[in-house]
């Protein structure tokens, strides 16, 4: 079994960020059963109207038909990071994971609970992404062959109960697309990555974007595969490409029935 991550450095057109996107999944390995992540914003990384112009209704679009095509034509799990979805009476929309099994079935979805209203001292300055974005409600756990998947979205990363949540109900890999900033990716992004994978004793597999993008933002990159011990088995600093490593079922096994630190919680 393989978990693989997707570094890209998108932009506000769909079919340029189709093109690298087709371009990485060209150059994937041929081991099967193979999982692929790509980051948030992999459609589309620009600016509201962008946002809100392109969102898909779940299930319905060239976007998701595309995902479904690739997951078919390549026989991978292909998780969508994110893309902006739309919100059924609502002037604002959802950011959606998607994921899609090697047939281009849709097996389930994922909608951002924690949205990222924060200063940062960058070039950007004030990001307010509940301007454009209202906010998923549930935890998702979506079954697989590597073990049930644990969605969750970038600036979810901060928030640990997520995954305790996610862990507690069965999560054996924790996936973590991102769009997460320069200046906050060198500080926390790797720490952050390797303490949630190491107190929840699962994989985790993080598909960051990883440059300067056409709106000027600039974003950490450093997507990584890191197993539940915490060790990053391969990792990305920046600039578009895939990352790849084994996952090892009896590695979680052991360390579960070794060091049960689920079984031993007592806060919860």
């Amino acid at each position: 079994m393989w978990l693989a991550a997707i570094q890209l450095v998108s932009g506000r057109n769909w079919q340029d960020n189709r093109e690298q996107i087709a371009a990485e999944l060209a150059l994937l390995p041929s081991e099967r059963p193979l999982l692929v992540l790509l980051p948030e914003n992999f459609a589309l990384f620009g600016e509201r109207q962008g946002y809100l112009d392109s969102a898909e209704t779940i299930g319905e679009g060239p976007i998701q038909q595309q995902l479904a095509e690739w997951a078919r034509d390549y026989g991978i799990w292909l998780v969508a990071g994110a893309m902006p979805t739309t919100i059924a009476g609502s002037d604002h929309i959802h950011t959606s994971t998607l994921v899609f099994d090697p047939s281009g079935e849709r097996k389930g979805h994922y909608h951002k609970i924690h949205l990222f209203d924060v200063d940062v001292a960058d070039n950007h300055g004030r990001y307010r992404e509940s301007e454009t974005f209202s906010p998923g409600e549930e935890p998702v756990l979506v079954d697989s062959p590597f073990g049930p998947l644990g969605l969750s979205i970038c600036y979810d990363l901060r928030f640990p109960e997520l995954y305790r949540r996610l862990a507690r109900a069965g999560a054996r890999v924790l996936l973590v697309p991102a769009a997460f900033t320069a200046v906050t990716g060198e500080a926390h992004w790797e720490p952050l990555l390797r303490a949630r994978a190491i107190e929840n004793q699962c994989y985790l597999v993080a598909a960051n974007q990883g440059g300067t993008h056409e709106t000027g933002r600039q974003t950490w990159g450093h997507s990584m595969v890191i197993d539940p011990w915490g060790r990053v088995l391969a990792s990305l600093d920046s600039g578009r490409g895939t990352v790849l490593a084994p996952l090892d079922p009896g590695l979680m096994d052991e360390l579960q029935r070794t060091m049960p630190v689920l079984s031993h919680a007592r806060l919860l």
